[in-house]
């Protein structure tokens, strides 16, 4: 099985509005913070003749390289801070909304033309299971897969080349920071229902059948167990759930409590799917 060789990073992005008093706001910029570097990308329209008066063209011309400017000096996360603060009235930012990234300049380009210059993105020929895998909620995807009911997909989510594609994938959005910084919270992640061959080491999808009335339901945590030999040969003595973000805590099961017991086995992780490959 080939994976992607795309290691996607979590960002932040924020339009920036122009709202004159008496007329409609417009989007005029987006602001895209690479959190691990602190690295602040942003573009903004150049066609400010067409939106602001005659006299204000030159400073809203100035704007991008200004703060490019400001964010090479402060970093990109003091920045928008300051940007928070200070901006409230022609100028305004939205909330921060966070995806998953690998190239930047590329998310930046696509979110700039999809948010500011409303360009639509044109959308690939889907052919199932070779340009596209099925979008499903979690809970979806543990009925599809582990009760085998048939389930709508979502959507149909293009990825990228360098995998090799099949039925048994699918495509799940996940939320929460224990698997940061490899998943970011909130990114589109690729997974296989099968997991093929032994479960030690990766990083799997379980679902907590007991907590399906009170959510908290799914969770992504490393797998590993420690087998001991017994007269009718091997067998697990204990099963420990791993986090990869420090902050979080490991815990163990007993063997019986997976799969036969409250805790099964949904999919394998693959790959997180970058914005801008989506």
């Amino acid at each position: 099985m080939t994976t992607l060789a795309l290691r996607a990073r979590k960002a932040q992005y924020l339009v920036v509005e122009l709202v004159w008093p008496g007329r409609s706001p417009v989007n005029v910029g987006v602001l895209l913070l690479d959190a691990d570097s602190d690295r602040l990308f942003l573009r903004f329209r150049s066609d400010w003749r067409d939106i602001v008066d005659a006299d204000e063209v030159e400073v809203f011309s100035a704007l991008e390289d200004d703060l490019t400017r400001q964010a090479s000096e402060l970093g990109g996360e003091k920045l928008l801070a300051a940007l928070e603060d200070s901006l409230s009235n022609v100028l305004r930012l939205g909330p921060r909304e966070s995806i998953a990234v690998s190239d930047f300049p590329k998310a930046l380009d696509r979110l700039y033309r999809t948010l500011v210059s409303g360009e639509s993105a044109s959308r690939a020929e889907v052919v199932p299971f070779v340009t596209h895998l099925p979008l499903y909620s979690l809970r979806a995807a543990a009925t599809r897969f582990g009760e085998d009911m048939e389930v709508e997909p979502l959507d149909w989510i293009h990825v990228p080349e360098g995998l090799r594609l099949n039925a048994d994938m699918f495509v799940a959005r996940v939320v929460g920071r224990s698997m940061e910084p490899l998943i970011p919270d909130g990114s589109l992640c690729i997974f296989r229902h099968t997991v093929v061959g032994s479960r030690q080491g990766k990083l799997l999808l379980i679902q907590n059948r007991a907590a399906s009335a009170t959510g908290g339901e799914f969770t992504i945590k490393r797998y590993s167990s420690r087998k001991v030999v017994s007269p009718d040969g091997w067998r697990h003595e204990r099963i420990r759930l791993e986090p990869l973000n420090p902050e979080f805590e490991a815990w163990d099961l007993e063997p019986a409590e997976l799969d036969e017991g409250a805790y099964r086995v949904c999919g394998e992780f693959i790959s997180v799917l970058p914005y801008e490959e989506q």
